[in-house]
C-alpha cells in the first residue's frame, strides 16, 4: 500500500497522513474569515428601539438606552451602590465625551398645573423651595423675604397665634426673617 519510507506512524484519528498535513509556512486557512461571520451583538439597533415608560401614571416614550439609564440612576438613590456607581460612571463618560459640559444638560420641562395648584409656579419664581428635590408630592418651604413682604401685605390686620406658627414652620429659614414687633410665635 504505502511505500517503506513514505511513513513510519500509524494513520487514523487526530493522526492525518504527511502528504495532507500543512507545509510549513504556509496558513491553514488562507482566505481567512469570512466577511460578516463574526458580527458583534446589536447593541445600537436594541438600544435604540424606542419603549414607553410609566412616570408618576403617566407614559412617555424614550429610547432603550435612556430608559435603562433612567432605570440605573433610580436604583443608585435607592440605595442600590452597584447601580449607583455605573451611573456615575455613564455620567462622566457622557461628560469626557462633550467638551463643553453646557452642551450635556438641556431639559425642557413641561408640566401640567392643575387649578388651584401653586407649588410648581413657587419654586421657579424663587418664593419657596423643595425640600425633597426628587420627589413631584413633597413639602415647600417659603423664602425669607416673600414672608416679610406678605407681613407687609397685611397692614393693621395681625396674625392669631396658631396662624403665626404655621409661617414660622412654613418658612425656610425663618431666623433670618425681619418679624414684625407684634409676632409672638419666634424661631
Amino acid at each position: 500500500m504505502t511505500s517503506p519510507g513514505e511513513r513510519d506512524y500509524d494513520v487514523g484519528y487526530g493522526r492525518a497522513p504527511a502528504s495532507s498535513r500543512f507545509q510549513k509556512g504556509q496558513s491553514g486557512n488562507p482566505r481567512g474569515r469570512p466577511r460578516g461571520s463574526k458580527r458583534s451583538p446589536p447593541y445600537e439597533t436594541v438600544l435604540g428601539q424606542m419603549v414607553t415608560v410609566r412616570e408618576d401614571g403617566r407614559e412617555r416614550r424614550l429610547t432603550a438606552a435612556e430608559a435603562f439609564l433612567l432605570h440605573t440612576t433610580k436604583r443608585g438613590l435607592e440605595g442600590d451602590s452597584a447601580a449607583a456607581r455605573a451611573a456615575m460612571a455613564a455620567i462622566e463618560d457622557a461628560r469626557a465625551r462633550h467638551s463643553d459640559p453646557d452642551d450635556l444638560v438641556k431639559v425642557i420641562v413641561y408640566k401640567c398645573v392643575a387649578p388651584g395648584s401653586v407649588n410648581c409656579a413657587l419654586e421657579p419664581l424663587r418664593m419657596a423651595t423643595k425640600l425633597d428635590r426628587y420627589r413631584d408630592t413633597t413639602r415647600m418651604l417659603l423664602e425669607p423675604w416673600l414672608v416679610e413682604a406678605a407681613l407687609a401685605r397685611l397692614g393693621a390686620q395681625r396674625l392669631n397665634h396658631e396662624q403665626q406658627d404655621t409661617v414660622v414652620r412654613a418658612t425656610r429659614l425663618p431666623h433670618k426673617v425681619q418679624w414684625p414687633d407684634w409676632w409672638e410665635v419666634l424661631p
